[in-house]
């Protein structure tokens, strides 16, 4: 896909995220306009139904709106209140011992720049550039599987994993894209580019699409 499309490409995205809806972290984000609930459902997300994740959430960030108020629950307690998360034992753990961090060592504040959030247990590339730009505003681009395999797939990159393309996108797409991008791509390939045989019959990004990678579609 030739570089200039982009703004073109990213228009179609945006009319057709209005009608498709926003990942899960961001509806919870709109609701809840804060970085420590950005954090919390980002972890609960991994490997999780949104459904399920968005009950989960709600119901922990009920109990333990704080960091602070996370410590005062046992793993027990945080375990029975986010079931059944995918992975609730291990996820369990690791919100405590996240929170005990950002209680301990920043005073309750979850940190609002990138390479300190990858220090917190748990936290990935993922995880803290959601962080960072839903949380905080601030400039970043997360890159998950559907980020990283549709920018791979219209030809505007050519990376071989999900690292690689945040940096390449951070090369190349302008400004403007950088937060909305994952938003944008999530949506479209939980539901048009899926994975094996996206839709590209009713596909509006056909036209500027390179279809790398694509053996069979519908």
């Amino acid at each position: 896909m030739q570089a200039r499309k982009i703004h073109t490409v990213m228009k179609i995205l945006e009319e057709e995220v209005s009608r498709l809806g926003v990942p899960i972290v961001t509806e919870i984000s709109r609701k809840r306009r804060d970085p420590y609930g950005v954090l919390i459902s980002t972890l609960l997300s991994l490997r999780t139904k949104d459904e399920t994740t968005r009950t989960a959430a709600e119901r922990l960030l009920a109990r333990a709106p704080t960091p602070d108020r996370m410590l005062r629950l046992s793993e027990e307690e945080i375990r029975e209140v986010i079931y059944p998360v995918g992975f609730y034992k291990t996820k369990a753990k690791v919100l405590k011992e996240t929170c005990r961090t950002i209680v301990k060592i920043h005073g309750g504040k979850v940190p609002d720049d990138l390479d300190t959030l990858l220090e917190l247990k748990g936290v990935g590339r993922k995880t803290a550039n959601l962080v960072v730009t839903l949380g905080y505003g601030k400039p970043g681009i997360c890159v998950d599987t559907h980020v990283h395999r549709i920018s791979n797939r219209l030809g505007y990159v050519r990376t071989k994993n999900p690292e690689e393309t945040e940096f390449e996108l951070r090369k190349k797409l302008p400004p403007q894209y950088w937060i909305p991008i994952n938003d944008y791509l999530v949506a479209y390939g939980q539901n048009i580019c899926k994975p094996i045989s996206p839709f590209c019959s009713r596909c509006r990004l056909a036209p500027h699409c390179d279809g790398v990678g694509v053996d069979r579609h519908r």
